[in-house]
């Protein structure tokens, strides 16, 4: 009779428990970080005026180049840290037909950041 008013305490209490958040934090949830790592320094060395070729030496290979043929390269490097919430850095980068750089849209925008 005991060990079934265990068991089933024992039962209970891990039904009870099961959702609880603060066992979450207990699991280990190694860092994950997908597409171009993107450095403020690397940002800060691209202006208006370059050339598809400067902006890959300078950048490496865009993430995804627009299907369709408007010549916009897109950067896009995103960060899960273990169990904080996802962070992500999009840099789009717009070149005119001649493959000249007219536009840059960082967002968020990237700063120096110690630490």
């Amino acid at each position: 009779m005991r060990c079934k008013t265990l068991t089933a305490a024992a039962v209970v209490l891990l039904m009870t428990t099961a959702g609880c958040s603060t066992l979450e934090r207990v699991v280990y949830r190694p860092d994950i970080n997908q597409g171009n790592y993107l450095a403020a320094n690397d940002v800060a060395k691209i202006h208006q005026g370059m050339t598809q070729q400067q902006v890959a030496y300078t950048l490496g290979t865009p993430m995804m180049r627009d299907p369709f043929g408007s010549n916009t390269w897109y950067y896009v490097f995103r960060q899960e840290p273990g169990h904080e919430k996802v962070k992500q850095q999009t840099l789009t980068l717009t070149f005119d037909s001649k493959g000249v750089l007219t536009n840059i849209n960082n967002k968020p925008a990237l700063t120096d950041q110690k630490g």
